[in-house]
C-alpha cells in the first residue's frame, strides 16, 4: 500500500502565535510529527502543506517534502479537507498515486512508538475506507437539557471494565486519520464509507491548542524521552 502522509502546518496560528514553530521538549513542534511520520513502516510518502516560508525551511530540514499551500488554503476558516486534497492532487501529478491518505496534526505531538505502524496494518487488515484516531472516555456522559439526560442509566451505575463495546465512549483526538482518496474526492471529507476507530493511548491524545495544552505537551514528551532512552524520569 502506497500511503501518502500530509501533514498540515499553518504559519498563522491565533490562539498561540507560532506554535508549530514552538520548542516542546527540545525540538520545534512540528519535528516531533514529522519525524514519527518519517519512522513509520512501511514507509510513506511524508509531506508537509504550509504557505510559511520558515516552516518550510524546518520541514526541509527535518528531510520531508513542502507542499507550497496556495494563500486561499490558508485561512483561518479554511478546513483541512481541501488542503489535503491539494497536497493529493500533486502527488497524483508528480508521483504514483497513492493507495491511502494519512492526515497527521502537528499540534498532537503525542504518539507512542509504533502507533502509525500499528494504525497502516490495522487500516488494511480491517478493509475499512477510513480510520480515525480516538481515545477512550470515561462512560458517564450527560447532556444539558431540561432537564439533564445521562447516557448511561444513573440507577443501575456500570463499572468501567464491565462496559459492553457498545456502551464504551471515545473522544476523536484530532491527531491521526487515514483515508482511501476515494472519500476525499467523492466527499471531501477524511472521513467516509466503512469507518473503523484507532483506538490510542490516553496519554496520545493531548491537542496543543493553548499555553497550558503546549506545557503538558512538553512535560509528556520529556518524559516519554527520558524513558526510551533509560534516563531517570
Amino acid at each position: 500500500m502506497r500511503t501518502l502522509c500530509v501533514i498540515p502546518v499553518r504559519g498563522g496560528s491565533k490562539g498561540v502565535p507560532r506554535k508549530n514553530l514552538r520548542e516542546v521538549a527540545g525540538r520545534p513542534l512540528l519535528a516531533w510529527t514529522v519525524e514519527q511520520a518519517l519512522a513509520a513502516r512501511p514507509q510513506m510518502d511524508v509531506v508537509v502543506s504550509t504557505e510559511d516560508a520558515e516552516i518550510a525551511a524546518v520541514a526541509r530540514d527535518l528531510g520531508v517534502g513542502i507542499v507550497d499551500r496556495p494563500a486561499e488554503l490558508a485561512r483561518d476558516t479554511t478546513p483541512t479537507e481541501p488542503v489535503v486534497r491539494h497536497a493529493l492532487a500533486l502527488a497524483r501529478e508528480h508521483r504514483a498515486a497513492p493507495d491511502a491518505v494519512m492526515l497527521l496534526q502537528a499540534t498532537s505531538p503525542l504518539r507512542l512508538p509504533g502507533t502509525i505502524d500499528r494504525a497502516l496494518a490495522q487500516f488494511v487488515e480491517s478493509g475499512v475506507d477510513s480510520l480515525v484516531g480516538v481515545v477512550e472516555q470515561p462512560p458517564f456522559i450527560w447532556t444539558d437539557g431540561q432537564p439533564p439526560v445521562a447516557t448511561y442509566d444513573v440507577a443501575a451505575r456500570p463499572r468501567r471494565q464491565d462496559l459492553a463495546p457498545w456502551q464504551r465512549r471515545y473522544r476523536e483526538t484530532g491527531s491521526l486519520y487515514l483515508t482511501r482518496p476515494w472519500v476525499y474526492d467523492e466527499l471531501d471529507n477524511r472521513l467516509g464509507g466503512r469507518i473503523g476507530l484507532f483506538v490510542m493511548d490516553e496519554v496520545e491524545g493531548v491537542d496543543a491548542d493553548t499555553e497550558i495544552d503546549l506545557l503538558v505537551a512538553d512535560r509528556a514528551l520529556s518524559h516519554l524521552t527520558s524513558t526510551a532512552s533509560g534516563d531517570p524520569a
